[in-house]
């Protein structure tokens, strides 16, 4: 079961950086995206290696036994120095470049402290899951595992209390992004106090590898899923928000097109509706068959009717776009009806000033839902003929 997660999290990690890879290889100098992917790759490599079966294919396929050890321990430690360097771009300031560069070296330097001690140490017995403490007192390799569980804590550490910190002062999508963060990287940090807990019970001569074979991969799982949670949060909050307002609109401009539902059907005015289709795309679609229908109906708006309607709209409301919206509708619902006339009759064609935008389309359709009033139209001044009347 611990590999079946351990696989199913990594193909959810790698599945995010096939999503970025195109933004990626058109931005290839855009160092936040890379530490992204980095982010991403390395998180996903660390639970692939750190399967049981993979670690025994890895050993195998070598003859080293024990291999695969360092292998995830430098990839913990990528995957550290590329979430803090993350960070650094994330929150930008004038010595971004510096302090990415600072944190690159440090981590080269215990990945190369890493790969030496376990060149240097002996550890003949295959330990799949339990290395760490099983060779706790080896000489070099009790080296390479407090050097990297130490530098583990410390990235885990200031990661966590920079995000925390950084997130009461920001809102929305991103404050939700940097908890999120915040609260994985303590996961992670637990991670390695749990660890080093386990190794320093070995040193003092009692068993408590339990630790670092179950608390530890589970709060490594959990953080690392918050973490990467609380990287994408912020890139995708705008695009949902995005969405949401497209739906939104989408779902506005319903009374609009039911109104004009009859004459798009009988003119065939209206697009085949696309199929599994983003809010955005559907949004677009319905606009356009509205504005379709508002062109078959040129002919038919009544601008006497128009100026009638936004004169008294306007005198009752004071608010020239409320006026201009119940003009629209008073003029469209009349159209669709004289289009829909067997006789075909005609007004004197006046047209308005203008087309209705995308905006007084919204608030169009507000009046024909009823949401927004429209004053009584005034009667027709005596001696006047509005153009249409029968």
């Amino acid at each position: 079961m611990n590999a079946l997660i351990n696989y199913v999290s990594c193909g959810v990690l790698w599945l995010g950086l096939l999503v970025k890879a195109p933004d990626l290889l058109r931005h290839r100098r855009d160092p936040y995206l890379r530490a992204l992917c980095a982010v991403l790759g390395l998180a996903g490599l660390c639970f692939l290696l750190g399967a049981p079966p993979t670690v025994g294919a890895v050993n195998r396929l070598s003859g080293v036994p024990n291999l695969a050890a360092p292998l995830t321990y430098a990839a913990i430690t990528g995957y550290c120095a590329a979430s803090q360097i993350l960070v650094v771009h994330w929150r930008g300031g004038p010595r971004v470049r510096r302090t990415a560069r600072r944190w690159t070296l440090a981590y080269a330097l215990v990945v190369l402290g890493i790969a030496g001690t376990f060149a240097l140490g002996e550890a003949p017995e295959e330990r799949r899951t339990d290395l760490d403490t099983y060779y706790a007192r080896t000489p070099f390799l009790a080296q390479m595992i407090v050097l990297y569980l130490v530098a583990h804590l410390t990235a885990a550490t200031v990661t966590a209390v920079s995000a925390l910190r950084w997130a009461r002062r920001v809102r929305g999508g991103l404050r939700a992004g940097l908890t999120l963060l915040g609260i994985g990287s303590l996961c992670g940090a637990g991670y390695s106090v749990v660890k080093l807990v386990a190794v320093g019970a070995r040193w003092s001569g009692h068993d408590w590898s339990a630790l670092g074979t179950t608390v530890s991969p589970a709060a490594a799982g959990l953080g690392a899923l918050l973490t990467v949670v609380g990287v994408l949060v912020p890139l995708l909050a705008p695009r949902v928000t995005a969405w949401r307002r497209a739906r939104r609109a989408y779902a506005r401009l319903g009374p609009l097109e039911r109104a004009l539902d009859g004459l798009l059907t009988r003119r065939t005015l209206r697009l085949p509706r696309p199929r599994f289709a983003s809010p955005a795309t559907l949004l677009m679609w319905r606009r356009t068959s509205i504005h379709n229908a508002l062109g078959h109906l040129d002919a038919y708006v009544d601008g006497d009717l128009y100026d009638r309607v936004h004169a008294g709209a306007l005198a009752a409301t004071g608010a020239p776009e409320r006026a201009e919206a119940a003009a629209w509708a008073a003029v469209i619902s009349d159209a669709v009806r004289r289009e829909a006339d067997p006789a075909g009759r005609h007004p004197a064609a006046r047209g308005t000033a203008r087309p209705p935008g995308p905006a007084t389309l919204d608030r169009i359709a507000d009046v024909l839902a009823g949401t927004a009033p429209v004053p009584a139209v005034p009667a027709v001044p005596s001696g006047t003929t509005t153009a249409g009347t029968t």
